[in-house]
């Protein structure tokens, strides 16, 4: 490989990735992620792969320029939301495949050391600085009212995490992962595709009624694959927003802090 690796391919929080050898990708994380992270990273990527999700395989870690780096498998096509901002017209038929992308992930299992969600969530509502001291206890006592679970969960499932390429499909960013309860994984979902539309992130009026309508066609898909869970998933979104206030996302918070407040 040689010294310069040329201009990075994508941006995220953490990392910028680059064109890495025969059908692979480097994500070069900047210098302020540990060693830890990128091995607890490794560690979730390989889990999740081995389980049979459709997910990209992981590779060594590697060093560059002063900063760790961790090789994956390219994944071929775009990310659903820009699929969609070229074809909304499909937006139906992408809705109703994410509910079944999501739905067989969630049926998933695999014998990996992966994080709790019930932890996991609980330490991001105790650190989720705009939570009042009532509104955090509250939070926190009905997360402990709802059941936990087994099953793979991303964490942060939503079009931004979904490769295409033509009618297949790839899930990436697992860093969120844990095993947990299904219906906090949807209400997780949920939290994201509604922030977006009532916080004015999205403005203009068309993409609004989009994203809203995909939103209702993915959800009554999922609970078409798996019913009765309607309730429950309900309980489980002022929790799952209570939790996102630690992200620091300015423009959500006040929405964010709406809907933790109907916590019951």
């Amino acid at each position: 490989m040689e010294n310069d690796l040329g201009k990075p391919i994508a941006y995220g929080r953490t990392a910028e990735i680059y064109a890495w050898g025969e059908g692979q990708v480097l994500k070069l994380f900047f210098d302020w992620v540990g060693l830890g992270a990128v091995q607890f990273e490794q560690r979730v990527g390989r889990a999740v792969h081995e389980s049979g999700v459709a997910a990209p395989a992981v590779g060594e870690i590697v060093q560059r320029e002063g900063r760790y780096g961790l090789v994956f498998q390219r994944v071929a096509g775009s990310a659903m939301f820009e699929a969609l901002s070229r074809q909304p017209w499909q937006g139906r038929r992408y809705a109703r495949w994410m509910a079944d992308l999501q739905a067989g992930m969630h049926a998933a299992t695999t014998s990996a050391d992966l994080p709790g969600q019930h932890q996991r969530l609980r330490e991001k509502i105790v650190q989720a600085r705009p939570l009042s001291p009532r509104l955090r206890a509250k939070a926190l006592a009905a997360l402990e009212s709802l059941p936990a679970g087994d099953r793979l969960c991303h964490g942060d499932f939503h079009p931004g995490n979904i490769m295409v390429a033509g009618s297949q499909f790839t899930i990436i960013d697992w860093i969120d992962t844990t095993l947990g309860n299904p219906l906090a994984d949807v209400a997780r979902t949920s939290i994201i595709l509604l922030g977006v539309i009532e916080t004015g992130i999205i403005t203009n009026p068309f993409l609004r009624f989009f994203t809203r309508r995909f939103h209702s066609i993915y959800l009554r898909r999922y609970f078409t694959l798996h019913p009765g869970g309607q309730a429950e998933y309900h309980r489980w979104l002022p929790v799952v927003a209570a939790a996102r206030l630690e992200e620091g996302i300015t423009e959500m918070e006040d929405w964010l802090l709406k809907q933790a407040e109907k916590v019951g």
